[in-house]
């Protein structure tokens, strides 16, 4: 069982650490204005280039991270541990040091881990509302509807009058069998789009999500690349999510006063 002293130690690493760490939408608001800084950056450019656009603001976000990860953890290392270290004046006593903090050390970076994980499904996220931004669609995030969205376009307020004329839109990394929880008994719309860059969701999972109305919107390069990604009819590209079914709903929406 860890000591007091272990737990206390492991809480300052965790406190230091999250105040020198970048937020994920910090980084990601900044590798998604590092990416669009060229001229060819407007609407029109970003909608025909969108998937390499995501899977190339991922990357960048991921790695952006990782160096904001070991300037912080460099500052916690030295807040926490700095004046302990000073006394240290041989190799035995850095190793002793290390080992009557092993839980700690252990346990904090099983945590960096999983903010490593948390913080690239936050970069997803964040950087498809930069670009809904930037592309001028109008969308209420993080609505309270069934299923939990992260958006609902053009708004929540029209979901409430008339829900079945409403884009549903949802962004996760990686699925496994979280898809489920965006279609409840009690949502309702014009279709439920669930946007990823996961490569790993099964056939059975895809014709399950079909019967649900769920379209999976992913880069252009797993819709052509993964044999059944690409015989799915509700795989799409981000691409063809833009022309074939957001746009319309727009004049749609246009046409009839909503917006």
């Amino acid at each position: 069982m860890p000591t007091d002293q272990e737990r206390h130690t492991l809480e300052e690493l965790k406190r230091v650490f999250k105040g020198e760490i970048p937020t994920g939408k910090a980084i990601a608001t900044d590798a998604v204005k590092h990416a669009l800084q060229s001229k060819k950056a407007n609407a029109r450019w970003v909608k025909k280039n969108f998937s390499a656009l995501v899977e190339n603001i991922q990357e960048d976000a991921y790695q952006r991270y990782l160096v904001a990860e070991r300037k912080a953890w460099k500052k916690t290392f030295a807040a926490v541990f700095g004046p302990l270290h000073g006394k240290c004046t041989t190799p035995g006593e850095v190793a002793d040091l290390i080992s009557d903090n092993f839980y700690a050390l252990d346990r904090f970076f099983l945590s960096l881990t999983q903010s490593r994980r948390n913080r690239a499904g936050t970069a997803f996220e964040v950087l498809i509302r930069e670009f809904f931004v930037l592309l001028k669609y109008p969308f209420t995030p993080q609505p309270r509807i069934d299923g939990n969205p992260d958006f609902v376009l053009p708004s929540v307020e029209h979901y409430e009058t008339d829900p079945l004329t409403v884009i549903i839109f949802t962004v996760k990394r990686s699925l496994r069998e979280r898809w489920r929880q965006i279609v409840t008994e009690g949502a309702k719309g014009l279709g439920f789009y669930l946007a990823t860059i996961d490569p790993a969701v099964s056939a059975v999972d895809l014709r399950a999500m079909q019967k649900q109305k769920i379209f999976l919107v992913v880069p252009a390069k797993l819709k052509k690349n993964i044999l059944h990604y690409a015989k799915a009819k509700n795989v799409i590209t981000f691409e063809n999510f833009f022309l074939s079914y957001l746009d319309p709903a727009m004049l749609r929406w246009k046409h009839s006063g909503i917006l």
